[in-house]
């Protein structure tokens, strides 16, 4: 990828790492980037051009503050940054670790990029409740309106967790304190605001998260994903819940694989969530990445949510703990008005701010925060499963891309190997039904090295980019010079970016109209797209007893090679089966002892979606063993083989050198050249000069002399 200019790295700092915190700038043409103890400011077209950096550590007092508490001094006592957002339209609000103290602060840029500042304000304030205290902690946060959403441990220990709001002008507010029902030590991933209605009193703040199952819900599962939602003007109660959410509300992710006797494999790891937005700012389509917590096997799954199936879910029934058991059951009881839940607005009950609820409202909201109706995926199960494979799914972006037969989203995935899939799905009856097409799998750092939330999609400039411990990489989002050079490789790929031109596989734009342009993405069908099919011949050679490869791998990750041998003489073709003789692997055809059966035509083909397209035709011929002393005057032993002197070993050593000479088109040549190295090597000065062993006046080889060659 360096090597075609398709990747450029930026490799971090030596005293720095954990590139985590990504914000897009994009009126100033920026990606801000939060390390260790420091800001980083890249260009959006080249991030190894016109770089910035701001160096924030942690104070001395407070580093040796957290090395007397047992935290690691070179990886913990640090000030990573992990807030980076936008506040106004002159400056960002950043929060860092601290060293186990959460500091904040403001990041001016000036409003405008020619204005060229980048300094960090002198201004600094206590970021508890903001950014965690551990570097270790997964965290989530969102600046709207001068307010500060933030999901994170509040406290040194790690055990107080909650959601908060902060800055702004009203009191901040969190959720129920030391509550198992509210949060049970949980992780965030993400938040997002998603607009509930056309009223604006209606929006809904989401979080995603995964926590440790309440007690009695779901055996055996020690940890969910779920999915949260509040309201952004709740206030808190007037009595009850006073400076806490009273609108918060939390239901399960499902992402399973249905099996047998209803038995499911769950993937309960949340990794990673994508909104995917639409024209319809209320329904965005969401994308989760999940993990398996099982100790018996290691898999990575993804799944698709519709905002329909999440608000449905909110309004059924809440879980309640009741009978002899006490366990977890749809609570049947008297739900109070208005719905618990639901935001103070004209547009349901008419409440003007939280604090007016009714006592019953609040009441129940403290003890009811949980549904009992998990949100199934779209299609009921992932769209995409990787079970027995030595990487987890860490991260995604999705980009939706104009083909010429409709739009495809295309998932990048970044693994905990410091690799990133890039995979579209194509609907096959409906969206219900999509078929994944693994469209590259790309090793981004050098070193390995776990992606960190910091896999970031800039469409304008078709470009990714990719964070880690290691430093910062930007990669195109397509590559279509690696699907070949030919028609039919370039249609088989099913790549949504890349089309035929004509000449070569190149950027497919929508706007452009090319009638020589060739894609089709939903079939990857090139015999209704290209008519130029081309195949390669070659001639090689090989010697009888001595072993072959036939070199011969597909372009597409998802082909098959199918091979078949054309004998002399015989217009049939028949399919090559493999034996401890033959062995057939991804790169070509090994055959470990040739044999003078083994000389023919081999047909190479890469089967795919039905379509076979020939790749390669090899003629081999195998040369008899005991007819190389023919070629090689000298050499042959008593028995009729290669002699093992040191001289026979070198000559056959040059006989195989020449054997593989691309330039030699058939035995006749590699005969005459192996006869002329002979000649020259034993032509030898006499005392006056004369030569012995001269060639014909000609410049030729004298005919009596030449070695039988091959019919």
């Amino acid at each position: 990828m360096l090597e075609t200019s398709n990747l450029v790295t930026f490799n971090g700092l030596a005293n720095s790492s954990s590139y985590d915190a990504f914000l897009l700038d994009e009126e100033r043409g920026r990606l801000l980037v939060g390390a260790e103890d420091h800001i980083f400011s890249f260009d959006l077209v080249n991030i190894n051009r016109d770089h910035k950096q701001i160096a924030w550590p942690a104070t001395p007092s407070k580093r040796d503050e957290c090395k007397w508490a047992g935290k690691d001094l070179g990886k913990e006592c640090s000030n990573f940054i992990r807030v980076l957002q936008p506040y106004n339209q002159t400056h960002m609000y950043i929060c860092g670790t601290g060293a186990f103290h959460p500091i904040c602060s403001f990041l001016e840029m000036g409003k405008r990029a020619e204005d060229n500042i980048f300094r960090l304000a002198s201004h600094f304030e206590n970021g508890r409740g903001k950014s965690p205290y551990d570097p270790k902690m997964l965290s989530a946060s969102l600046l709207i309106d001068g307010e500060l959403y933030s999901g994170t441990s509040a406290d040194f220990m790690g055990r107080d967790f909650a959601i908060f709001r902060t800055l702004g002008d009203h009191h901040p507010i969190r959720t129920e304190q030391h509550d198992s029902r509210w949060l049970n030590d949980p992780r965030f991933i993400s938040v997002h605001l998603i607009p509930e209605s056309d009223n604006p009193e209606d929006d809904k703040i989401f979080l995603f998260f995964k926590e440790n199952a309440m007690d009695g819900e779901h055996t055996g599962k020690a940890t969910i994903a779920r999915i949260g939602q509040l309201c952004k003007n709740d206030m808190g109660g007037h009595r009850s819940l006073v400076n806490k959410w009273t609108t918060f509300l939390k239901a399960r992710l499902m992402c399973s694989v249905p099996g047998v006797n209803g038995i499911d494999t769950h993937f309960d790891e949340l990794q990673d969530v994508f909104l995917m937005s639409s024209k319809d700012p209320k329904n965005p389509l969401i994308y989760a990445v999940f993990t398996t917590s099982s100790n018996i096997f290691k898999g990575s799954a993804v799944c698709m949510y519709n905002m329909a199936d999440i608000r449905r879910v909110f309004l059924g029934p809440y879980a309640h703990r009741d009978g002899p058991n006490y366990q977890w059951v749809p609570f049947q009881g008297r739900v109070p008005y208005p719905r618990p839940g639901t935001c103070p607005s004209k547009t349901f009950g008419g409440f003007d701010s939280t604090k007016d609820l009714p006592d019953d409202v609040i009441t129940f909201a403290r003890g009811h925060p949980a549904m009992y109706n998990p949100v199934h995926p779209i299609g009921g199960r992932p769209i995409m499963v990787r079970t027995d494979v030595d990487y987890q799914f860490s991260q995604l972006v999705v980009d939706r891309v104009e083909a010429e037969d409709g739009q495809y989203d295309v998932m990048f995935i970044g693994t905990d190997m410091g690799t990133v899939l890039k995979v579209v799905t194509i609907p096959r009856e409906s969206w219900h039904d999509l078929e994944e097409v693994v469209l590259e799998e790309m090793t981004v750092f050098r070193e390995y090295s776990i992606f960190t939330s910091s896999l970031f999609l800039l469409l304008p400039q078709q470009q990714l980019y990719l964070g880690s411990g290691l430093g910062v990489s930007q990669m195109s989002l397509h590559r279509c010079e690696v699907y070949g050079k030919a028609c039919a490789e370039c249609c088989l790929a099913r790549d949504p970016y890349c089309a035929w031109d004509g000449s070569e596989c190149s950027r497919y734009f929508p706007t452009a109209k090319r009638r020589t342009r060739r894609q089709d993405i939903r079939n990857g069908d090139p015999l209704s797209q290209c008519s130029d099919l081309h195949v390669e011949d070659r001639s090689v050679y090989g010697v009888e007893n001595s072993s072959m490869f036939l070199e011969c791998s597909p372009k597409s990750q998802r082909a098959l090679i199918y091979w078949q041998l054309q004998k002399p003489n015989d217009d049939r073709k028949l399919e090559i089966k493999r034996d401890d003789r033959v062995l057939r692997t991804d790169q070509g055809l090994l055959i470990r002892s040739l044999a003078q059966s083994d000389t023919g035509i081999y047909h190479c083909q890469a089967v795919e979606h039905g379509f076979i397209q020939p790749l390669l035709r090899l003629n081999l011929q195998v040369i008899p063993a005991q007819r190389l002393g023919d070629i090689l005057p000298g050499l042959s032993s008593a028995g009729g083989g290669v002699g093992h002197s040191p001289k026979h070993r070198l000559w056959y050593r040059d006989f195989l050198s020449l054997l593989d000479h691309p330039d030699l088109n058939s035995v006749e040549e590699f005969c005459d050249r192996v006869w002329k190295k002979e000649r020259k090597q034993k032509r030898v000065k006499t005392p006056n000069g004369n030569s012995q062993g001269k060639p014909d006046s000609t410049g030729g080889s004298n005919p009596a002399l030449r070695p039988k060659s091959f019919e």
